[in-house]
């Protein structure tokens, strides 16, 4: 493996830990608080958090770590024979799915449906309700996936 292959594995591993580790942080802890608390306060402070995510404090690490992945899966093409290329190519792949696409596809249109939720309105609770289980149920795979992801970028960096 080059510097170069080094370096941008080290930013994938890195990139990917620490994306995992916000998303663990709302399975483990930020969700449930939510929960915990009256249903429109709950709607309210979910539908600031997700107005918040947006700015590039949090989308630079997510969606950087995506581009050094689609790098990282041109390297592993190119060095095929090499013993890193399967798990850059796995890493990557785990990564680009679990938290790209699954945001995009899942995590999005549910943060959309909750942004026009009145939290006072009749109904709003049942909805919060549907919204924590379904939304805290693909966010185990949003932390589990980069933690994998970071995992085989250490395993390709040891081989």
């Amino acid at each position: 493996m080059g510097t170069a292959v080094q370096m941008l594995t080290v930013l994938g591993l890195l990139g990917s830990a620490l994306v995992a580790g916000i998303f663990y942080a709302f399975s483990s802890f930020v969700m449930p608080a939510l929960g915990r608390l009256p249903a429109d306060q709950g709607i309210a402070a979910m539908q600031s958090m997700n107005i918040t995510a947006i700015r590039p404090a949090f989308m630079s690490v997510m969606f950087g770590t995506a581009l050094v992945c689609v790098v990282l899966i041109t390297c592993a093409v190119r060095g095929w024979s090499s013993g890193y290329a399967v798990p850059l190519l796995v890493g990557s792949l785990l990564y680009l799915a679990g938290v790209i696409v699954l945001t995009i596809a899942f995590h999005v249109p549910l943060n959309d449906s909750l942004a026009v939720l009145d939290p006072a309105a009749a109904g709003s609770a049942g909805q919060w309700a549907g919204y924590l289980s379904r939304w805290g149920a693909g966010n185990q795979l949003r932390w589990v996936t980069p933690l994998a992801a970071s995992a085989c970028y250490t395993y390709a960096l040891l081989r």
